[in-house]
């Protein structure tokens, strides 16, 4: 009979040695010492090489559920096809961090992706699977309500939902994010989304101001000369509209400057005088003003006490529709009308003054640079309100 025709040799004999040796591996503390568990853990991945995917998959079911695993087994399987390494993943407690990094660094997207789900990930595992950028890894892992996020790996997630929308309904779900992702994420997220995010995030300052009452006082005293304590009491403050600008203003207050928008349309030089005269800088005043949604100049309304009338000018010095065609009222316009109802003055100024501390207060030149070449990756270099400009801004430089 030729050789090539020769029966193929029964393999029980090596079936039975996998599961002998993985039954030694399985054995407690009590039977084996781990000299001897990591000695028959290598013979096992010499075996292990050459065995089929079934074999292994038996193997790796059967160590899943074990205290202690050997490295190299550890290794070899959790770098196997993803129907066999997952058993580890999803059922095996004895897994490291480094173990998982380890894996989450070598393997495939669907092994990162199995990963995502695992109970109990470290905030070091989870930054390591956010920051491949593989949108389907990163919805798995906000989901993941076992998981927890550190403050480094939510901000790549929040600069990613830019691009990735479908991320910030599961970001904002998530415990770890905080006012200063949420604001800057409202930019670019949907009406519902911003509903929640005003909802959740819209802070009162009340607290702040408690405490700093006296330090007003002080600064006056000292000529306002510290520029650190000047921007943050300015952020704390209860009073929103610029004072000195209202005295140099043409127009003699905001709501005459409203009012001059709403009889011959929005000009530029008018939209500037607003964003002064709102305690505003012009930046943020045109980001608020060219925000398609609308809601923003709610916020700018209500936070600097206009009236419904002064929003509806200013909606209509803009050319925005308040009707649809059939007479119903138009939705957009709508969602604005109950955003600046549903907000309290002093939130709303949060939000408001957050915008234009990081709109304007961080933009330095090198910032500057920064989003117009593009350098998101080098977020790190800055701090939270200059990260928050550049994700804002990015947008407005043609990108």
């Amino acid at each position: 009979m030729p050789e090539e025709d020769a029966p193929v040799a029964p393999l029980r004999a090596r079936h039975a040695l996998l599961k002998r040796l993985a039954d030694v591996v399985s054995l407690p503390a009590s039977r084996i010492n781990a000299f001897e568990r990591s000695v028959t853990g290598d013979l096992l991945v010499e075996m292990l090489r050459l065995a089929s995917p079934e074999d292994r998959r038996r193997v790796a079911a059967r160590l899943a559920p074990l205290a202690e695993l050997p490295n190299a087994l550890a290794r070899m399987l959790l770098r196997d096809e993803p129907a066999i390494a997952g058993l580890l993943i999803e059922q095996c407690a004895s897994l490291s961090d480094a173990d998982l990094v380890a894996c989450a660094r070598d393997a495939t997207v669907e092994h990162r992706f199995l990963m995502a789900s695992r109970r109990g990930l470290s905030e070091v595992v989870s930054e390591t699977l956010l920051s491949f950028g593989e949108a389907q890894v990163i919805e798995a892992v906000l989901r993941n309500n076992s998981a927890r996020l550190s403050q480094v790996a939510i901000e790549g997630v929040v600069s990613l939902s830019r691009m990735e929308r479908h991320l910030g309904a599961h970001l904002l779900k998530r415990p770890e994010l905080r006012p200063s992702g949420a604001y800057v994420m409202f930019w670019w997220a949907g009406p519902e989304d911003r509903r929640t995010i005003l909802q959740r995030f819209a802070v009162s300052r009340e607290v702040m101001q408690e405490v700093a009452e006296d330090v007003f006082a002080m600064a006056a005293a000292e000529g306002w000369q510290d520029p650190v304590a000047r921007k943050a009491l300015q952020f704390i403050e209860r009073r929103q509209r610029n004072r000195a600008a209202i005295a140099k203003s043409p127009y003699g207050g905001l709501e005459q400057a409203v009012a001059e928008a709403g009889k011959h349309g929005l000009s530029r030089e008018i939209a500037t005088e607003i964003a002064y005269l709102s305690g505003v800088k012009p930046i943020t005043g045109a980001k608020i003003m060219g925000d398609p949604g609308g809601e923003p100049l709610a916020i700018l309304c209500k936070a600097t006490g206009l009236g419904r009338g002064d929003l509806l000018s200013l909606w209509r010095s803009m050319r925005r529709p308040e009707t649809q065609a059939d007479g119903t009222v138009d939705p957009i316009w709508e969602r604005v009308q109950i955003t600046y109802e549903m907000l309290a003055v002093d939130r709303a100024q949060t939000v408001l003054r957050y915008w234009n501390w990081s709109l304007s207060s961080a933009l330095t030149p090198a910032l500057l640079r920064a989003i117009r070449d593009g350098e998101e990756d080098a977020l790190d270099d800055y701090s939270a309100p200059e990260r928050a400009a550049m994700l804002a801004l990015a947008e407005n430089f043609g990108r």
